[in-house]
């Protein structure tokens, strides 16, 4: 079980101005236009494992609402004669009826380095910490969006990894969730016009146009000559891509302002979003979008921007078709969020911050040396019966494998965050002679000092180096600060032959370490080989 982090009763509403990087114009352009979104935007802010009450929220329809919708992401409680609605491990953002958005954040990670200013305001310092976490929280989504990891296990939804790599520059002020998605869909709509295809209709009209029908004709016609069945290929924005696309855009339409108005935005007005039909057979409609686009007769940097676009569509498409329980007369709401669907954008936090911390070390990794390869929740039978059949399988977060030899090539660059090509079954593809160097468990809790692990973390984390034979086993958790270093945990070991607790190092033992990772700098503290600290 994850530790729950203390965070405030209340939930704080933001209307933060924002200051935006340079870049291309394009970028600079709809990041102010977003901006002066979030002057007149009403933000809640929350934060993960926060217990909300109706007084958290501007709109008590807004929290009677959620209770109906019956959200798996929240559980239901009454307690002191009021409901309570408990956020469980996720983070995103919620429209709700009235036009707010909610805004659920990580929990906040407590700071070692330094104590709380009395000096400084609270809602000062709260607002402070409001604005570090969406920033390190929009890096790690940035990161997972551009990365080539294993796309069936990023956080919540298997596309999530599937689009751009070409983000937009953080402003001073990290923006809203809310905003901060909108500002990416529009950078990636900016660079993609509708396509046009030729499509075939066929018309029953007085003209003739196009190929006759005759089978048709002789059906429908027989008693009225002067019509004509026709066929013809007419250039056309209706198809399913942009049809897909538009419907997107649609979901976020309700998070700009009014007077919010781009050039790109112009072109697709004419384009119509889904139906609801197609919105309900979403993933055989976007596989037939993504057949349909790769038949367009576009340049390869133009067919990546319309895939990547797509792909991000898609995925806010899922997003608006949330799991919902009974809930109250349970046919007229699913009715309604068929008829309109509803952003609902919810990521596990658990997975998303194990991707995003694994993403990031094999990258360090890498950098010191190219014969570390990384390989991401491969799977393999530890236990077995006596019949060779398989009774548990072992799955760590990420597996460091050193090879003996590598072969270099002189146009190879050691590889940063952007670049890493990690593998989740590489067994195939090791060399002949190396080993595990790190077996790597990622945990999102609290870890306040090295006896606050959990018998469980420490058993599991054992069984892996030994499993794997590793020289070093490794308890990744999070950490806001630079003051928590590495610690090694020494292993006790005891002689059946007396009773003194004598203290015997095992040689087959792997060192175990705990390793606090930084989520402001997205990089472990220390060095990636520690030898100090000793406990």
């Amino acid at each position: 079980m994850s530790r729950v982090l203390q965070s405030d009763d209340k939930a704080i509403g933001s209307h933060i101005n924002h200051n935006v990087n340079s870049g291309n114009s394009n970028s600079a352009s709809i990041a102010n236009n977003v901006s002066a979104a979030a002057l007149s935007a009403n933000i809640i802010t929350v934060f993960e494992h926060q217990r909300l009450t109706a007084y958290d929220f501007a709109h008590v329809a807004d929290f009677h609402w959620l209770i109906t919708q019956e959200l798996a992401f929240f559980s239901i409680k009454r307690q002191q004669g009021q409901w309570q609605l408990k956020v469980g491990h996720y983070i995103g953002i919620i429209l709700l009826p009235s036009g707010m958005t909610l805004e659920i954040l990580p929990k906040l990670i407590a700071k070692t380095s330094s104590k709380h200013n009395q000096q400084q305001p609270y809602g000062l310092a709260k607002s402070n910490d409001i604005n570090q976490t969406r920033q390190w929280v929009q890096n790690m989504l940035a990161d997972l969006t551009s990365s080539s990891h294993d796309k069936n296990k990023l956080p919540n939804a298997k596309n999530f990894g599937q689009f751009s790599d070409q983000l937009a520059a953080l402003p001073t002020k990290a923006m809203p969730l809310s905003d901060w998605l909108l500002a990416q869909f529009l950078q990636r709509l900016a660079h993609y016009q509708p396509t046009k295809h030729y499509q075939a209709q066929i018309h029953n009209q007085a003209a003739l146009q196009g190929r006759l029908l005759i089978k048709e004709q002789l059906r429908h016609n027989s008693m009225q000559p002067h019509k004509f069945v026709c066929e013809s290929s007419v250039l056309s924005q209706k198809m399913l891509c942009n049809r897909l696309i538009k419907s997107a855009l649609n979901l976020l339409t309700p998070l700009s302002p009014p007077s919010m108005s781009l050039p790109a935005l112009q072109q697709w007005r004419q384009v119509a979003g889904l139906s609801r039909y197609e919105l309900q057979r979403l993933e055989s409609f976007y596989q037939q979008a993504k057949r349909q686009l790769a038949l367009q007769p576009l340049s390869r940097q133009q067919l990546q921007a319309a895939q990547q676009l797509l792909d991000l569509a898609y995925w806010l498409l899922q997003q608006s078709d949330a799991h919902t329980g009974n809930g109250v007369k349970p046919q007229t709401l699913a009715n309604q969020n068929a008829a309109q669907p509803r952003l609902c954008l919810l990521i596990d936090m658990n997975q998303a911050f194990e991707q995003w911390a694994s993403l990031r070390i094999a990258a360090q990794f890498q950098q010191i040396d190219l014969a570390y390869k990384p390989l991401f929740q491969a799977q393999r039978v530890w236990l077995h019966d006596a019949k060779g059949q398989a009774c548990l399988s072992i799955r760590p977060d990420l597996l460091i494998y050193k090879s003996a030899h590598v072969q270099t090539d002189p146009n190879l660059k050691a590889l940063d965050g952007d670049s890493v090509k990690p593998e989740s079954h590489m067994s195939a593809h090791l060399p002949q002679s190396g080993n595990y160097s790190h077996v790597i468990d990622i945990k999102w809790k609290h870890l306040p000092h090295a006896g606050a692990i959990s018998a469980g973390d420490a058993y599991q984390l054992s069984s892996y180096a030994q499993a794997y034979h590793a020289e070093q086993g490794w308890l990744v958790y999070p950490v806001q600060d630079n003051s928590r270093q590495p610690i090694l945990l020494q292993q006790q070991a005891y002689n059946d032959a007396d009773n003194d607790k004598s203290y015997k190092k095992p040689s087959n033992h792997a060192k175990l370490w705990l390793m606090p990772f930084n989520v402001l700098t997205g990089k472990v503290n220390g060095d990636l080989l520690p030898d100090l600290n000793v406990v």
